[in-house]
């Protein structure tokens, strides 16, 4: 009973973190600045849901050593650093490494294209004035993608530690 509950919590977090942005995509909000302020509620209770996913889990994890029958005591305390497991059999210390692989994907991703949306427009006005200047905007582009790149190699290294 109490998984369904938890599940259900999770799912009416979810659309309410979510349903911001959607409106806002549908265009139910129409002005520009309750579009910000529907991006900022967004970004901050989705963030916010991460958080509260991530301390539930921790207490999860607290809370099932203290069950009946099961050994309460860690023998040694370097090698438990890590080693405490979830209930889905993943250690602590690569659900952290995943959370990491994941941001690092996602913000790198997020800010190449915000990169790549302010340098392509300012390429094509560019080049639309003078096509001699194809190449050094082209360039340009290339770079603000880089950024998405180096965060998807950082997420591949830390995946490969795991």
């Amino acid at each position: 009973m109490n998984s369904i509950f938890s599940v259900v919590f999770i799912i009416i977090l979810f659309v309410a973190a979510f349903s911001p942005l959607i409106l806002a995509g549908k265009n139910i909000i129409k002005k520009k600045s309750s579009k910000k302020t529907a991006l900022i509620i967004n970004i901050v209770s989705v963030f916010s849901l991460c958080v509260l996913i991530f301390a539930a889990s921790a207490l999860n994890v607290v809370f099932a050593a203290d069950e009946p029958g099961e050994n309460t005591v860690q023998e040694d305390s370097a090698e438990a650093v890590g080693s405490v497991e979830t209930g889905a059999g993943v250690s602590m210390g690569a659900g952290i490494g995943m959370l990491a692989a994941a941001l690092a994907t996602g913000l790198s991703g997020l800010g190449g294209g915000i990169a790549v949306a302010s340098s392509a427009s300012a390429a094509v006005g560019a080049i639309s004035e003078n096509p001699k200047v194809f190449g050094q905007a082209l360039i340009f582009v290339a770079l603000a993608e880089g950024v998405a790149l180096y965060g998807l190699i950082i997420s591949l290294q830390i995946l490969a530690k795991l």
